[in-house]
């Protein structure tokens, strides 16, 4: 009889009952939860949407570069990398293309001047490599503290039922029911928040790293038609 009693009572907790019986505490830790929740599919969706609009463009970008710069013709090439201004590597191409254009009309490009185009081509990448990362370090912060905010909620509802007991010794499970429930509540909602945070940001990650290579293989081979060109010029 008395099993039939606490089911009873158990299914009387709704979420909307665990709602009206939060404490101020328990409703702070709710809405931070909530407040990270809503941030962490923001960033989810803004960072999806951007990394494969970088990926489209790049598709399209590589062999139109590459034959623009097979046929020497720069000017060509820098306007396509200006026409693809979401693609990773027409940011970085373009950065290195600029700075070796403004010494061509020099009658033979010094290493110094090469090595001015190397380092224009290690800022592009480093600066797109920071604005690709833009936003994981929230997703990262919201993984790591999601269950602590969560285990906050929880020893509060502990606390509560604790302090409901105590005051009344005599009491059943209803008495402190909410309080665990509120307890648990959170710790559950922490974890909701917390696994697909980081989820996001290991593969953001892994994605940003992919750009990073795929950016520094066209530097590389940026730097070897650099250097095709300087031969030819100290050949002629």
């Amino acid at each position: 009889m008395t099993l039939f009693l606490f089911a009873d009572n158990a299914a009387g907790f709704t979420l909307y009952e665990i709602a009206t019986k939060l404490t101020y505490p328990g409703w702070g830790v709710m809405i931070t939860l909530l407040i990270q929740s809503v941030f962490m599919i923001a960033v989810g969706i803004e960072r999806w949407l951007t990394y494969n609009k970088a990926k489209q463009q790049s598709r399209q970008y590589a062999p139109k570069v590459a034959q623009a710069l097979k046929n020497s013709n720069i000017d060509e090439a820098i306007n396509i990398s200006d026409r693809h201004k979401d693609s990773h590597l027409a940011m970085v191409v373009s950065s290195g293309l600029k700075e070796f254009k403004a010494h061509e009309g020099n009658t033979e490009i010094s290493a110094d001047e090469m090595e001015a185009s190397k380092r224009a081509l290690e800022r592009a990448i480093a600066v797109k490599t920071a604005e690709l990362k833009r936003g994981l370090a929230g997703l990262a912060t919201v993984g790591s503290t999601a269950p602590f905010v969560g285990l906050f909620g929880t020893v509060v509802g502990i606390i509560g039922a604790f302090e409901a007991l105590r005051t009344n010794e005599t009491a059943g499970i209803g008495a402190v029911g909410g309080a665990i429930a509120e307890a648990l509540v959170a710790t559950a909602f922490g974890i909701l928040v917390a696994v697909p945070a980081v989820w996001l940001f290991n593969y953001f990650t892994n994605k940003v790293t992919s750009f990073g290579v795929e950016m520094e293989n066209s530097a590389s081979e940026l730097v070897d038609y650099f250097i095709k060109q300087r031969s030819k010029q100290l050949r002629g």
